[in-house]
């Protein structure tokens, strides 16, 4: 009965999505353990600090239990997972899951609002494009796309609050504030250049689907019928070209999760990436292993979401 409910789960399309998932998950857990334990340094010494003698480094690794071999201390990692446990920051002097769910909600309404922003900028521009296709406004929107994809998102960030925090002062330089006003007025920069870097890509996606929409005989039929080049364009054009955008949206929005590592730094907020940066610096196993599993678990997620969504749009896709 078993073998049965696996070969049937493995026959639906979905069933094979969430095994795939699962299986990635397992692999950057044991991949994020490997590679962590085998960079030089010592979370002992780093917390400690340089000048700290060898017995009261020996005796924290003792207490970490980092004086253990690499498949003991592996186990442990496992059956701490297993037991939904992620243990204690070495720096913070927390537990990881509260430390981890303080600092989510920055960068999750940072992802949302940057993908929000992708989206709304990106549809019109892709069809401003498709309908001038091979005139002015076609080939500026192309270049501009190759420009933004040239700039690191480091550099747009700097000049974001060299011009609207510095010169006009419309909008803070960074931190993510007390209020929901300060909320959204800190999260305007980050989350916009964190769009730019995945717009350009939408637009050309967006933009090639449209095209080849326009030449199908049911939009010559709608035209005919005397509905506006706008209509024809949002609902009639967009509609049927955004399943393939919707796929390379969803990787962009996964691509979003890492890319707030820099953005968070760029504009101080205090996220889910400013804080994998520090514990990088302080050697914070225990953190580090825990945002990488909670970053792999988010982009997982969406890959599968946007997977399942265009499946439901496109039968053919589940037939494949």
């Amino acid at each position: 009965m078993i073998e049965r409910a696996v070969h049937s789960i493995y026959d639906s399309y979905t069933g094979r999505r969430l095994l795939a998932a699962v299986f990635v998950v397992i692999g950057v857990v044991i991949a994020a353990f490997i590679l962590l334990h085998v960079v030089p340094g010592d979370p002992a010494r780093a917390v400690l600090g340089e000048h700290a003698s060898a017995g009261a480094v020996l005796a924290l690794d003792k207490q970490w239990g980092l004086n253990q071999s690499l498949p003991d201390q592996f186990g442990h990692y496992i059956h701490d997972l297993v037991t939904g446990q992620l243990g204690s920051s070495y720096f913070y002097h927390e537990n990881v899951i509260s430390l981890i769910g303080q600092r989510i909600a920055p960068t999750a309404w940072l992802v949302l609002f940057a993908s929000a922003l992708a989206v709304l900028i990106s549809v019109p521009l892709a069809a401003i494009a498709a309908s001038r296709h091979d005139r002015f406004a076609d080939h500026a929107i192309r270049a501009g796309g190759v420009v933004g994809l040239g700039m690191p998102a480091f550099w747009i960030g700097i000049v974001f609050i060299e011009i609207f925090a510095q010169h006009l002062h419309v909008l803070p330089t960074g931190g993510w504030g007390n209020s929901d006003w300060q909320h959204f007025e800190g999260l305007i920069m980050p989350a916009l250049t964190a769009a730019l870097a995945i717009i350009p890509i939408l637009v050309r996606s967006l933009r090639v689907g449209m095209l080849e929409v326009l030449e199908s005989d049911f939009v010559a039929s709608a035209r005919a019928r005397g509905l506006s080049e706008r209509r024809v364009l949002l609902v009639h054009v967009a509609r049927n070209a955004v399943i393939p955008t919707i796929t390379l949206l969803g990787l962009n929005i996964a691509y979003l999760v890492g890319s707030t590592v820099i953005v968070e730094q760029v504009f101080a907020l205090n996220g889910v990436g400013y804080l994998l940066v520090d514990s990088i610096t302080n050697r914070d196993y225990p953190v580090v292993q825990g945002l990488v599993l909670f970053m792999a678990t988010a982009v997982v997620l969406i890959n599968l979401a946007t997977d399942l969504i265009s499946a439901r749009l496109d039968p053919r896709i589940r037939l494949r």
